[in-house]
């Protein structure tokens, strides 16, 4: 199974928590992969599945970045120009299609 997988993702192996060909998964496993990225899983496709645990912050310091984050957005805030909800609409669509290409906004 190892060799069909590209030098680039194989020497990361033994870090993954799991990774398959798409070709030898069984049709639960698929079914459940495709679920989860929204769309078809190409025979030829290498999967990995990794698991992250989210850094654990002592409360303290959570309430101090966000006292940091309402204060940077509050400036944000502060010297933005006033414009229509259109307008505002627009900027947010645009800056979602750069990151996004296939993105469309709901009408």
């Amino acid at each position: 199974m190892l060799r069909e997988i590209p030098t680039a993702i194989r020497h990361n192996v033994n870090k993954l928590t799991m990774i398959h060909n798409a070709k030898d998964l069984s049709p639960g496993q698929k079914k459940a992969i495709e679920g989860l990225l929204g769309r078809r899983v190409l025979e030829g496709e290498a999967i990995s599945v990794r698991a992250i645990e989210p850094p654990t912050l002592p409360e303290h310091r959570r309430k101090e970045l966000a006292e940091e984050l309402r204060k940077y957005f509050a400036e944000v805030d502060a010297r933005r120009k006033p414009g229509s909800a259109e307008e505002t609409e627009e900027i947010l669509s645009e800056a979602i299609r750069t990151a996004r290409p296939g993105y469309r906004p709901h009408q």
